[in-house]
């Protein structure tokens, strides 16, 4: 049975041409329970900053606008994951076998990534030298430290029609972990 979980949520986005991971938190939680209550807590925070309801005291006019009736909803992804019983179980079971969990909601500029992963996992990688499994499953490249312009790459065009680079640039607070 695997006891610590590492969590982390990120979004991606492209930002002058290049593809930008902001980590928007991370939790080391000392049992399963609590990592599936962080990024249930995280699913929500995230979906009530990006659909908050219009009349709440403090956003300016204007700065809310309607989207396209066939635009993906990204708050509607994140608030269905928390509240489905069925996929919060599939997590547990996942995390429990030490295994990666991963859930992303995205529309065709960004993209927010929920992740956990077992402590005892992470060391069993790094003792037997294995690459860090995180980094394979990368939303749309490989995660890196930030490239220098000569080596980010060409870059690939994605499904929503704008260009990614070869390697993302991460911005973050916190090193070694998936670097």
């Amino acid at each position: 049975m695997h006891e610590e979980f590492l969590c982390e949520v990120t979004g991606y986005g492209v930002c002058a041409g290049q593809l930008v991971g902001v980590p928007l938190g991370t939790y080391r939680a000392p049992s399963l329970p609590l990592a599936l209550w962080w990024l249930r807590e995280r699913a929500t925070w995230i979906a009530e900053r990006l659909d908050p309801i219009p009349d709440t005291a403090g956003i300016p006019a204007g700065a809310l606008m309607p989207l396209p009736r066939d635009a993906p909803d990204v708050p509607g992804q994140l608030r269905a994951w928390r509240d489905n019983a069925a996929e919060q179980s599939q997590a547990g079971l996942l995390l429990e076998y030490g295994q990666l969990f991963r859930f992303i909601a995205r529309d065709p500029t960004t993209e927010f990534e929920l992740l956990a992963e077992s402590v005892d996992t992470i060391r069993i990688q790094r003792a037997l030298g294995a690459a860090p499994r995180a980094a394979d499953h990368a939303p749309w490249a490989v995660r890196r430290s930030v490239p220098t312009s000569a080596a980010a790459g060409a870059g690939t065009t994605s499904a929503a029609g704008f260009t990614r680079p070869a390697r993302p640039i991460r911005l973050s607070h916190r090193r070694g972990v998936y670097a």
